[in-house]
């Protein structure tokens, strides 16, 4: 499915306002923007508020590769025990394992051969509203 949306020329200023314009360059398809491998993504909303320390929230949109292999600290989605979850990826030496984005790292969940636990997908956006 093809969705477009106006893409304004100028960019919007994080610092001092600047005099801005009416002028829209292009439609953009939000497709092109936010997947990179269209028969390997998919999006799935976070149910829970255990990701808010990494600014992931209650009922955001994960857009999600499952042809990406996770680097250290990513955030993914996880099957653990047959549920769905996202969490962050962490490999320390010769264990990896699931946090919930925290520093704190009591709470993970090791990722072994013996554990019915592997990671499904990489996030590669997170969306949510501000309003």
């Amino acid at each position: 499915m093809k969705l477009t949306v106006p893409f304004y020329l100028h960019k919007a200023g994080a610092g001092f306002p600047s005099p801005a314009t009416d002028y829209i360059e292009e439609d953009v398809d939000l497709n092109v923007h936010l997947i990179k491998n269209v028969p390997a993504t998919f999006i799935i909303r976070v149910q829970g508020k255990s990701m808010t320390d990494v600014g992931i929230y209650d009922g955001d949109l994960l857009v999600v590769d499952k042809s990406l292999k996770p680097k250290n600290f990513s955030t993914v989605i996880a099957n653990v025990h047959d549920e769905l979850v996202v969490k962050s990826f962490v490999k320390e030496k010769n264990e990896q394992f699931l946090t919930s984005g925290s520093k704190k790292i009591e709470d993970k969940i090791i990722i072994n051969s013996e554990s019915d636990i592997f990671v499904w997908g990489v996030v590669t956006y997170v969306i949510h509203s501000v309003y």
